[in-house]
């Protein structure tokens, strides 16, 4: 599928000539016009196209942003209100930044979470899932410290008690926290190293969405099916059939991202951080941004020392164990099959952990006493036992439904099924 010969036939002689020196517009065809993708995407495939379309809008509008913003803990935080109040359109090029960043969380967790469905990380798609892995935790490094520059209370407090973690770890904690800090306290130089850090990874998050790309083109795309494509009937070109939905399906969540920006631009943050950071003032409960919420959950959940590792570390390392669980999903799962529309048990336990992610976010909001404690522990127990313990289970003793045997014929079936009955006949025999 990946593979082919080039249909991209130059039209002009300045096209000629471009084309015989550096074939871009060539590859630009092959890439997102010609190419053959499977004939049965639905809109959940969309999301990769919403995802690069918000990265463009996080890169261009913190260029205009770092124009304007002063990277002195004396200066940051009325840099930021003169960006709202005075620079011309500054109110709706930060709205558009800070909610772009929940827009693009909420795009990552859907994309996701189809990956997880319909088991794009199998072979020969492990090197794929692993950089989309990679490009999650750049977006979580990029927006934590994004979240620290307006140098609001919430933003100093939350930087305070996370790179306060690292301490946890033997030996190198520590040097680890002195070096993202700039020194022994969040303070003026740990601003700096953040704010160009905040700058750079974007970049690097845009190098890194072109190697998956250009691994998605080699080992071509998945469907709902899971079935590799079998024969030129399978496919359709990239334009207009996969571009018209994937443009239909940014629109609809460009309308979503709108209604953010211009009616509750600051619903999904936090109010303490327009109230400027004061290290003597300690908040009543500091929490992250909500994409990071599941993740504090599993954080704060271990409540008690495992051998000779404290509770400290155990949540340091459950927290990044959660992530790094990820990148080890192609050989978790030993199931034949691909898709979880073939495969009832695996479908059940999906949903179940869809939820539980969702639960443990609400429980990241919620003060670590009492009842929530234990939730955070049962949740947190879930979360990894799907990945450890439930995939690979799953994959050996389940038995999954029929496949067809190719994407046209489940097209096909799909259709016949969703056709309308034909009317009875009024018609008496004899």
């Amino acid at each position: 599928m990946s593979g082919g010969h080039s249909t991209y036939s130059p039209q002009t002689g300045i096209e000629r000539w471009f084309d015989a020196r550096m074939p871009l517009p060539r590859l630009i065809h092959d890439s997102f016009v010609s190419y053959p993708v499977p004939r049965n995407l639905n809109y959940a495939y969309t999301f990769g196209g919403i995802l690069s379309l918000m990265l463009v809008v996080q890169i261009v509008t913190g260029i205009v942003l770092a124009m304007h913003y002063a990277a002195h803990t004396g200066a940051a935080f009325d840099s930021v209100e003169k960006i709202m109040r005075d620079v011309n359109s500054g109110w709706l090029i930060r709205y558009l930044h800070a909610n772009g960043a929940s827009m693009f969380f909420i795009a990552v967790y859907i994309h996701i979470f189809r990956g997880l469905y319909y088991g794009s990380y199998k072979a020969p798609r492990e090197l794929l899932w692993i950089l989309g892995v990679i490009i999650y935790l750049l977006m979580m490094a990029t927006a934590f410290m994004g979240y620290v520059l307006p140098w609001g209370q919430m933003s100093f407090w939350g930087a305070t008690v996370i790179t306060g973690f690292f301490t946890a770890i033997p030996l190198v904690g520590e040097w680890v926290q002195q070096l993202l800090l700039g020194g022994f306290a969040v303070d003026n130089p740990t601003l700096n190293r953040f704010f160009s850090l905040h700058y750079l990874l974007p970049f690097m998050i845009a190098g890194v969405v072109v190697l998956h790309v250009w691994a998605l083109h080699v080992t071509g795309q998945t469907n709902p099916t899971g079935i590799e494509v079998k024969s030129k009937t399978d496919t359709l070109p990239f334009t207009p059939y996969a571009t018209i939905k994937d443009a239909f399906g940014m629109v609809l969540f460009l309308v979503m991202f709108a209604y953010f920006v211009f009616y509750i631009p600051n619903y999904l943050g936090h109010a303490d951080n327009y109230i400027p950071a004061d290290p003597l003032k300690t908040p009543a409960h500091i929490v992250p941004e909500w994409y990071f919420l599941p993740f504090y959950a599993i954080l704060r959940a271990i409540t008690f020392n495992i051998g000779p590792i404290d509770s400290k570390l155990g949540g340091v390392l459950a927290m990044f164990g959660a992530i790094a669980v990820l990148f080890f999903v192609p050989w978790l799962d030993t199931s034949k099959v691909r898709s979880a529309v073939y495969r009832p048990w695996y479908k059940l336990f999906f949903w179940l952990f869809a939820i539980n992610a969702v639960f443990l976010g609400w429980l990241g909001a919620m003060p670590a006493e009492g009842i929530y404690i234990p939730l955070m522990q049962a949740s947190t127990l879930f979360y990894f036992a799907f990945f450890l313990i439930i995939m690979p289970v799953l994959g050996l003793l389940e038995k999954p439904r029929r496949l067809p045997n190719s994407i046209t014929e489940a097209v096909l079936e799909k259709n016949k099924a969703s056709a309308p009955l034909p009317a009875a006949s009024t018609e008496t025999t004899s």
